[in-house]
Formats: structure tokens, C-alpha cells, sequence
């Protein structure tokens, strides 16, 4: 961790694009271990669920409490009005990301920040995400993969910072539930939402709910998979109401 430290300490004032997960709740902390000038920010769309804003806040006061100077901004957008990423083409995540990364640089500009930082890791390959194409464009900088620190480098600092993220599963935006070519909708989305937080309550982790047109496929590691066959009928009677039918799998 002395080496990101020492990252923040050359680059002392900051903007992060924060989402409340284990890299950026990571990256943040050590920015303010470093007593760096930097403030955090959580983009608020139809694609990221509530429990992530609650998460991210749970976070920030974690930091609080410990006698850090930690700073949220939340900013607000709607990227179903852009319809290159509505239609959800193999390309969405690329415009997605200009769209959430360029907004968070503005308001960085705004508040006097010029270096924009984000949680991408030494393990994210750049050739599967098109996402970190459209960083990359902007200029962002992932102090995390230049120093070359993996998930489990981040996972083990964490757990000794005994920070709240440290074995928090890593979670993709609720965009991705719904299968490519197909449009993106709000009430896909709400739906994929509900029928998520349905499971959670059940004690399921780390899954995945994707929409099969109007049906669903349930994903669930391994060692939940004989919970999800005995509970499977309750299941579908309680979400009967927002899918034809309901198939599972192992993720």
C-alpha cells in the first residue's frame, strides 16, 4: 500500500470516480492516508441499484468515523436518454462510460480538480472492456493498474485496513442483465432491481438475475446452487408476476 501512498502524495489533489466498491473504497482510503486533497464521486443512474448508493455512503462515513477527510459528491444522470447506449449494442458500455466519465470530469473541473482517477486494477484487460477505451480517451488515470495491483493485492490491503469492502462481491451495472441487441428499458431495469433485491433478502450472494426476453435465468455461485433448487418454487411463485418463467444456472 506505501506504493499507492506514495502515488498520492505526488498527485495530491484528485477526483475520484467512485462507486462505492472494493477498488474505489480502496483507492480512496489510501488517498486519504496520503492526506491528499480529493473528493469522490458517485454517478446516480438507471444503471447502478440503490443498495450501491447506500453502500457508497456506509463507505464514506466509515472514513468519517476513522478521523478521514472523506468528501462524496453525488452526480445525477440519465443515460437512458442517449440512445446509443438504450439500444445496447456491444459498444454501450464505451458510450456509457464517455457519458459518466466526461460528466464526472466536468463537475471535477468545476470544484478544481484536474486529474481524474478511477478503481481499474492491474487484473481488468483493457481488450475486453470498452469501457476503459473511452477512459483512456479522457485522460484518466488508474493508479491501481500502473502500480500493478491485482483484486487480491486490493482485497488483502483492504481486509488490513479492515475496510467494510474488503470481501464485498464485485458487482456489474444492472445494463448488463439484459442480453445484447436488446433495448434497455426503466422497467427492465426496475424489475431486474426488485427481483435482485428479492434474493439478497434471502441471504443470496454474488448472482446474477439476466432477462431472456420476457423469462429470467437465475446465476448463483456453486456452493448456493442446492439453496436455489430447494427454494426454487417459492422463488418463482414470488416473482411470477415479472417473468414467463424462470431458469437457473451456475455462474
Amino acid at each position: 500500500m506505501d506504493r499507492l501512498i506514495e502515488w498520492f502524495s505526488k498527485n495530491n489533489k484528485a477526483a475520484l470516480a467512485f462507486s462505492g466498491g472494493t477498488d474505489s473504497t480502496f483507492l480512496l482510503y489510501a488517498a486519504l492516508k496520503a492526506e491528499a486533497d480529493v473528493t469522490a464521486y458517485y454517478v446516480k443512474s438507471e444503471f447502478q441499484p440503490e443498495f450501491e448508493y447506500a453502500d457508497a455512503l456506509d463507505s464514506i462515513n466509515w472514513m468519517k468515523e476513522r478521523g478521514l477527510k472523506a468528501k462524496m459528491e453525488t452526480v445525477e444522470i440519465s443515460v437512458l436518454t442517449d440512445e446509443k447506449i438504450a439500444e445496447n449494442t456491444p459498444e454501450r458500455c464505451y458510450y456509457c462510460k464517455k457519458t459518466i466519465m466526461s460528466q464526472i470530469a466536468a463537475r471535477a473541473k468545476s470544484g478544481g480538480y484536474g486529474l481524474l482517477a478511477d478503481g481499474t486494477n492491474s487484473d481488468d484487460a483493457a481488450d475486453d472492456r470498452p469501457g476503459m477505451r473511452a477512459t483512456a480517451e479522457l485522460g484518466v488515470r488508474s493508479p491501481l493498474r500502473e502500480l500493478g495491483y491485482s483484486k487480491d493485492d486490493v482485497r488483502r490491503f483492504s481486509e488490513d485496513a479492515g475496510l467494510p469492502t474488503a470481501q464485498k462481491p464485485a458487482y456489474a451495472c444492472l445494463a448488463t442483465r439484459i442480453l445484447g441487441g436488446e433495448v434497455i428499458t426503466a422497467s427492465k431495469l426496475r424489475i431486474t432491481e426488485a427481483s435482485e433485491n428479492y434474493l439478497m433478502k434471502l441471504g443470496y450472494r454474488d448472482f446474477r438475475i439476466r432477462m431472456l426476453g420476457d423469462a429470467a435465468l437465475i446465476q448463483v455461485k456453486q456452493e448456493q446452487m442446492r439453496k436455489l433448487t430447494e427454494e426454487l418454487d417459492s422463488i418463482r411463485e414470488a416473482l411470477a408476476g415479472s417473468y414467463s418463467h424462470i431458469e437457473i444456472g451456475e455462474r
